[in-house]
């Protein structure tokens, strides 16, 4: 199935815990060498809690199945994960295009520094590495970088 079959939606309380389960699949496949800072059953809490009903959330579905997660707090992007077997298939693409579908003034956001296919896809997008930290400002206590997109003038 290409990413054009799955359907892009505000998520609602019954997406929390699929889009949970998807972060924490995507984290652990993505990021082996950073230590999470939230066990699952806090992650978890954390969507249903937090991040749903609180921030603009939306979820991927194929099949019925929750596949990526995309949060948004104004024109920060909070979160990006796509189930493992999404990757490489057009779906961050799409997730891209509807933030700055969103936010057409500009975004900005933080990704690890050992997460170097995040920054090759941000950079893509025309995010710009303007930051970089030791980590000691994000709960994992790893050093990240933060990146910004601005439109064209």
């Amino acid at each position: 199935m290409n990413s054009d079959a799955v359907v892009l939606h505000r998520a609602g309380p019954a997406d929390a815990l699929p889009a949970a389960e998807v972060w924490l699949r995507s984290f652990t496949a993505a990021l082996p060498s950073v230590r999470r800072a939230h066990d699952d059953a806090e992650v978890r809490d954390w969507f249903s809690r937090v991040l749903v009903p609180q921030y603009e959330t939306w979820v991927a579905v194929a099949e019925d199945s929750v596949v990526g997660v995309l949060v948004l707090n104004g024109a920060e992007l909070k979160q990006l994960y796509l189930e493992p077997a999404w990757r490489g298939r057009g779906l961050g693409d799409r997730f891209v295009s509807l933030a700055k579908q969103r936010q057409p003034n500009g975004l900005a956001l933080w990704t690890f520094q050992v997460n170097k296919s995040a920054q090759r896809f941000y950079e893509r997008h025309g995010f710009i590495a303007i930051e970089r930290t030791d980590g000691l400002r994000n709960d994992e206590r790893e050093p990240d970088v933060r990146y910004v997109w601005q439109p064209q003038k």
